[in-house]
């Protein structure tokens, strides 16, 4: 592993971290226009939860070569929520931009990352 690609992929998942990061922190802040006080709740329980992932990509940067177990876990669940939302969709949930956006991060970017990580990881 060069201190290059090290540095390369502290870049990225640095970077990527900040969409669950700034989703969930947007989403604890201004929570959820309209519905019942339980759906508001829930909402800012699971934007909670959002900035806590990205908090958990964060925590590894520093010796990212040696977080295969945090990593992967984290990737699990982002992964997992991915798999829920494209059901969503499946079963008739609208495929907007943003869903799209969404999906992208969850079952490409951060499963490419995780590979990456893990490739560098067995590198070291």
């Amino acid at each position: 592993m060069s201190i290059a690609e090290r540095n390369a992929l502290r870049l990225c998942v640095g970077l990527a971290a900040i969409v669950p990061v700034a989703g969930g922190l947007s989403g604890v802040v201004l929570g959820l226009a309209g519905g019942s006080a339980w759906s508001a709740d829930h909402y800012r329980y699971l934007s909670g939860l959002l900035l806590a992932i990205g908090l958990g990509f964060w925590s590894t940067l520093p010796d990212i070569e040696r977080q295969a177990s945090r990593f992967r876990l984290l990737t699990a669940g982002v992964a997992i929520g991915g798999l829920c939302r494209l059901i969503g969709v499946a079963l008739g949930d609208p495929l907007t931009p943003a869903v799209v956006a969404a999906l992208a991060m969850e079952l490409g970017v951060t499963p490419l990352l995780c590979f990456w990580q893990g490739r560098i990881s067995v590198a070291k």
